[in-house]
């Protein structure tokens, strides 16, 4: 008589054999959220890496402007040829603009937040043109020093201030680049959640950098005309 032979290894159930999951767009399958599989990437982190390369390039400012100062103070307590300055009134006009230019930039930053892409855009242009004229005033407190006789190598009070005054005009002239670009990335166009994400974390990037200017100045301004 045949005897018949059964198979009684069990059947592999379906969709928990090898490469059945859901994959994510690399392939290697999908990314995992709170313990849970998930077939959406974390947006979050596209947008932090702006924030996070923003303030990693502030903390070597900081120190840039920190041993700067350090060399100013030093200098002024220990030379009998530190002579003080007569400051030029337009850098009071300078302390204005740059404090409201401030808060044109956080406007334009919550406008985008909202998504109100062309008014944001428009808070983007007075912002710009309020740091133009930040600039502006600088030059001409520069040429108002010249009138009075006051140069570079008049003495080390001098010195200073145009060292610090143009280090900070120079990275300010670099915030105002990046709001020009981020100004043209900026359009009123349907695009997807990564992208605005990514959008979103490049204005807030440039809006922490515009702070750090505007706080940098104030000290600095302080630093030149009341200590001593």
């Amino acid at each position: 008589m045949a005897t018949t032979v059964t198979n009684t290894r069990p059947l592999p159930k379906a969709g928990l054999g090898r490469g059945s999951g859901p994959r994510g767009p690399n392939g290697n399958g999908a990314r995992k959220r709170n313990g849970h599989d998930s077939g959406f990437p974390d947006f979050s982190s596209s947008g932090n890496r702006y924030r996070i390369g923003m303030w990693v390039a502030l903390a070597a400012i900081l120190m840039m402007f920190t041993a700067l100062t350090s060399a100013y103070i030093v200098r002024s307590g220990s030379s009998s040829d530190w002579q003080p300055l007569k400051m030029p009134r337009i850098l009071l006009l300078s302390c204005a603009l740059i404090l409201v230019s401030s808060g044109t930039l956080e406007t334009a930053r919550r406008k985008l937040k909202d998504a109100a892409v062309s008014l944001h855009r428009r808070w983007l242009l007075v912002t710009v043109l309020l740091g133009l004229g930040f600039l502006a005033s600088q030059l001409i407190a520069w040429q108002q020093l010249v009138r009075q006789g006051v140069y570079v190598s008049s003495n080390p009070h001098s010195s200073f201030f145009y060292l610090l005054t143009a280090t900070h005009g120079v990275h300010l002239l670099g915030g105002l680049v990046a709001l020009v670009f981020l100004s043209f990335r900026t359009r009123p166009t349907a695009e997807n959640e990564l992208a605005a994400v990514k959008r979103q974390g490049a204005a807030d990037a440039v809006t922490i950098y515009w702070h750090f200017m505007d706080i940098l100045w104030l000290y600095l301004f302080v630093l030149l005309f009341f200590w001593r």
